[in-house]
This record gives structure tokens, sequence and C-alpha cells, in this order.
């Protein structure tokens, strides 16, 4: 080979290294467009999923005060102070998802699932009240978004203000039932919590006695079970298979969950695979209904990194003390003055 053919020869192998190289440059650089691309497109998606309500608006300063939150000398990252948020469970049929999920008319929903979740200055403990929707009260008179507001009506069920008024009407409710000003609210429909927990791959309880309850189609025997989404909400919704068949016995069975999926969520490293940290987040906003203060992802990202050091041993879950109604057996009113007295703990 003559010295101008290897000249030629050495040629051609650098341009197929440099196209080579360029190449996969060029697919690199691909990559990470898509890679950037499809990471925005997963933040706008989780994002809108999020529906909001802007319940500061709504009632004004006709509300319970603020507690009061002693400034930090050095600043931090995150807030500590402490917080109490309605969250509500909806019984709502509406959209084909819920409405597979059983029972009831799809023209309404009703708060079947209503708990104050109070968390603690410094965020490590938190403790979970739940409200029995049998509860008899005075409902106030809330706004309504076509206008117009609703009348005061005494002796009405607690989780009417949700059915006539929506989350603005519940939270109006709750604070006239407790005298806590609610700094947020979380509302969940049925179709969202159980995709919740099938995204975590299910959730562990131990249940101490047989449930049978046609009604929710759950039939449990007493021991360890690992429930799927769908097992979880009949569970939460069980009641005629347990205690009296009131609302009573279901709200262990609601508390129960609470804490199991607290212990799954934490049992779960969900940064070591992104796949599942996308769909559990994706049930979750999917699901919810926030106020204003919560109606993004970075403020609900924010609000879960606040709680790191929460877990599930340190949340007490407890019902607000009722004895039965005089005017109906089959309801319930406020304990006092055991009931002011729980709620004078958590302002």
């Amino acid at each position: 080979m003559t010295r101008q053919e290897e000249q030629r020869d050495a040629g051609r192998r650098v341009g197929r290294r440099s196209g080579a190289l360029k190449a996969v440059g060029l697919t690199l650089a691909g990559a990470l467009v898509l890679g950037v691309a499809l990471a925005g497109y997963a933040y706008w998606h989780l994002d809108n999923n999020i529906r909001s309500v802007d319940i500061n608006s709504a009632l004004g300063d006709d509300r319970p005060a603020k507690a009061v939150v002693t400034p930090s000398a050095a600043a931090v990252p995150l807030p500590t102070g402490s917080l109490n948020i309605l969250v509500l469970g909806s019984d709502s049929r509406s959209g084909r998802a819920n409405q597979e999920l059983g029972g009831g008319d799809s023209s309404g929903a009703r708060s079947d699932t209503a708990m104050v979740v109070h968390i603690d200055a410094g965020r490590t403990k938190a403790t979970v009240v739940s409200i029995p929707r049998d509860t008899l009260v005075t409902r106030p008179s809330c706004p309504l978004p076509s206008g117009g507001s609703t009348a005061v009506a005494h002796g009405a069920m607690f989780n009417t203000a949700y059915e006539l008024g929506g989350p603005v009407c519940a939270v109006k409710t709750a604070e006239s039932v407790t005298d806590v000003r609610m700094d947020h609210y979380i509302g969940i429909d049925f179709s969202g919590f159980a995709r919740l927990v099938d995204a975590l791959g299910g959730v562990d309880v131990t249940t101490v006695k047989d449930i049978d309850d046609d009604y929710s189609h759950l039939h449990l025997k007493a021991g360890a079970h690992h429930l799927n989404g769908t097992q979880a909400l009949a569970l939460a919704r069980t009641r005629h298979g347990i205690g009296d068949g009131s609302d009573l016995g279901r709200i262990g069975l609601q508390q129960m969950l609470v804490k199991a999926l607290l212990a799954r969520m934490a049992a779960t490293d969900l940064l070591t695979d992104p796949a599942k940290l996308y769909r559990v987040a994706d049930a979750v906003t999917a699901s919810l209904t926030t106020d204003t203060g919560l109606d993004s992802l970075g403020e609900l990202m924010r609000l879960g990194r606040s709680l790191k050091g929460l877990t599930a041993d340190r949340v007490k879950t407890v019902m607000m003390p009722v004895v039965t109604a005089p005017s109906d057996p089959n309801r319930v009113i406020a304990k006092e003055p055991a009931a002011s007295e729980l709620w004078a703990s958590l302002r």
C-alpha cells in the first residue's frame, strides 16, 4: 500500500469514528431532551390533576382565629408550625370509576369520612380526630357557589354540610362544631383511595373479629390480611358486619387504615422506584380536592417534606366523644364537656 493510500484509509477511519461519536452525542442529547420533556410533562400532569376550592375567600374573617406561630430566630427551609387539616372522604358516585365501586345514587355526594388532622408544632406528632357522620349539629349558614347562602339548620347531620354546600360548608360546619380554625382542606374520592392503595402495592391490616358485610361486599376472617385497593375501600365503608352496625364501628376500621397507609408509605422507598413514585403521585393528585393553599404539586411536596419526621407510631387516632341523641337512637351528639376539652387541646 502506497503512502497516499495509507493516508486515505486513516482519514476514512477518523471519519467513521467522528461520525460514530456524533451519532452517540446526538442520541444522548435527544435522550436528555426527551427526559426533560417527559419530566416536564409529568410535573404538568400531576400539577393539573389537583382540583381546588378557594375556602378562605368564601368564608372571609368570620372564622376561629389562626393559631399563633412563634417566629424562629433562624431561617428554616420548611414550615414547622402546628396545622389543622379537615380531611373528608367523599362517597360521590360521579364518574364511572366511582360508580363501579358500589352503591348510592350518582347525583350527589356526602362526606362518608370526616377527620380533623392536628399536626403538632415541630410536625413530628399528630392527632387524628374522627367526627361521626351521623352527629347532629347546628349547621351554620354557608355561602353557595351560585350565590346566596344556606339557612342555619338545627339538628342536622354533620355530613349534610358537604352534600349541601361542598367543601366550603363542610369547613365552616367543622369550625362551628370545634371552634378550631382549619388551616387546610383535603378531600379524596372513592376511586382515588383505591388507586392509591393499589399504587402502594396494598396495605397490611389485622382485624380482631370476622367481618361479613354484604353491603360493602367484604368478608374477612379475624387475623392479618394484605388488602388491595378495592378491599381497603370496602373495609373503610364497612359498618353492617361489625359492632352494632352504626357509623361508630366503621370509624375504628378507618383509623386502622390511616395507620396502615402511613406505615406502607414509610416502608416503601419511592425514591428508588421512579415508576412507582409516579403512580402513587398520579393516584394521589388525581383524587384530591384541596383548598387553594395546597392546590399545586409544589405546595403538596413542601407539606410532605415538612412531615418527614412524622411516623405512624407518632399518630394518635381518637373519635370525638359522643352519646346517643335523645331525639333519635340512630344519631349521636357531642358528649360534653369531653368533646369541648378535646377540641381545646388542638387549638
